[in-house]
């Protein structure tokens, strides 16, 4: 309990210190951040908007520094990120809403493929020392080298240019209506086959690696030799001796893939023109939507640290020597 305590009461000073810099950002760049917006919008904006935009961005200066940072924190705990100026007038909160659940389905389900696909090809390689699966070794690090945005542009020009089998772009056919149907989303399915494919190829063979190198390191400990001299069977002394003890630096890596998860592989979704919360970052840094941005990156903020606690939680519980320091 002491450990738990101890592990809350970090991640909740680092994600008030997270959301106090997000605040004061905006306000200590240099210039006017919304004045290119009111000139694209010139006569367009009524009052109440202006002094909406103008609040958000400290120039109201009927109010303290001390006031609007009340009224920020006061905004956000009622889901109110701002206004977006790409897509003005419609809230921040509404814009990461419709691109969160894509970046969620592709980045996550692929993350938890090439997690679990690499640490299981892992553990038998680490294992097996000398068997064939020593094979892949050459072949996972060079495509652990290979960045994500080069395998999807080989890919999209194999298998969407010259055999036409997948489509090269966007998360469904434009000619669908999103709706929780068969045809929209063998549609999504569809589409995100190449994105996806590219991630787990490149993913997984860091996992491997990794993953294998410390089953090496740990078959040699002194407990897995006892555990085997003491007649246990090949399958227990893998998985519940040396792998639970091997995949502890593998949950670590896996935390924080969790939490850039919503930060989206932002290069694969630039190559595929996917509508996640990447491709909706990039198009925010292009418009200069500080809004939009700041409220990408106080969702990706929030989304590392929880990440982070759920991995501290899950080692302390694979690892007893965790809670005994704490």
């Amino acid at each position: 309990m002491k450990y738990l305590l101890q592990r809350l009461a970090f991640y909740a000073v680092t994600a008030w210190a997270a959301i106090t810099i997000n605040f004061l950002i905006p306000r200590l760049m240099p210039g006017d951040p919304i004045q290119a917006l009111l000139s694209r919008y010139q006569g367009q904006l009524d009052t109440k908007a202006i002094d909406s935009l103008k609040a958000l961005f400290g120039l109201d200066e009927q109010q303290s520094m001390w006031q609007q940072y009340t009224d920020y924190w006061a905004h956000l705990l009622d889901g109110d990120l701002g206004l977006s100026f790409t897509f003005f007038p419609t809230p921040v909160s509404e814009v990461i809403g419709q691109s969160l659940p894509w970046t969620l389905a592709l980045v996550g389900t692929t993350t938890l493929i090439s997690f679990v696909l690499g640490t299981g090809i892992g553990v038998y390689s680490g294992w097996k020392r000398g068997s064939w699966l020593d094979g892949l070794l050459p072949v996972t690090t060079f495509i652990s080298s290979i960045p994500y945005f080069w395998l999807g542009l080989v890919a999209i020009a194999v298998f969407a240019e010259k055999w036409t089998l997948f489509p090269n772009s966007g998360g469904y056919d434009n000619a669908l209506v999103p709706a929780f149907d068969w045809p929209f989303i063998s549609s999504a399915l569809y589409h995100a086959v190449l994105p996806g494919v590219t991630i787990v190829l490149s993913a997984v063979a860091g996992w491997i690696l990794g993953m294998r190198n410390m089953m090496v390191t740990v078959s040699s400990e002194d407990y897995v030799m006892v555990a085997q001299a003491k007649g246990l069977s090949e399958r227990r002394v893998m998985f519940g001796y040396a792998a639970r003890n091997a995949v502890l630096p593998n949950i670590s890596g896996f935390a924080l893939s969790l939490g850039f998860i919503v930060g989206g592989t932002l290069l694969v979704e630039m190559v595929f023109t996917y509508p996640g919360i990447g491709f909706q970052l990039l198009q925010a840094v292009g418009a200069k939507d500080y809004p939009l941005m700041q409220g990408v990156f106080l969702i990706i903020t929030l989304s590392v640290l929880a990440a982070n606690l759920l991995a501290d939680l899950v080692y302390a519980a694979l690892d007893p020597r965790t809670r005994k320091e704490a």
